[in-house]
């Protein structure tokens, strides 16, 4: 079974940068939808940070625009997110998800989470 494999998470100070990565656990043999990054804080659900499809083009959830970049290396299924300027409202747990297509069949993978927590 394919897992999405997450790292980069921490502890970081207000201010600082935190760069996520997220990779499959092994080898898809697939094409590429689209891959994101979702968050969730502690009582809160869970929401969309950032998109990028196969062709590059990307979105952002306001609250992280002009702080957070996303980018991929589709031919490792490998997406991150660098993530500068970060706040304390940046506290949560990140998840990253990828839509691969089979042959025209869409499948979604997600990873486990990473903790990143922006305390001083």
């Amino acid at each position: 079974q394919v897992q999405l494999v997450e790292s980069g998470g921490g502890l970081v100070q207000p201010g600082g940068s935190l760069r996520l990565s997220c990779a499959p656990s092994r080898s898809i043999s697939a094409g590429l939808n689209f891959m994101r990054w979702y968050r969730q804080a502690p009582g809160k659900e869970r929401e969309l940070v950032a998109h990028i499809n196969s062709f590059g083009n990307t979105n952002y959830a306001d609250s992280v625009k002009g702080r957070f970049t996303i980018s991929s290396e589709n031919a490792k299924k490998t997406v991150y997110l660098q993530m500068s300027s970060l706040r304390s409202e940046d506290t949560a747990v990140y998840y990253c998800k990828m839509q691969a297509n089979f042959n025209g069949v869409s499948w979604d993978y997600w990873g486990q989470g990473t903790q990143v927590t922006v305390s001083s």
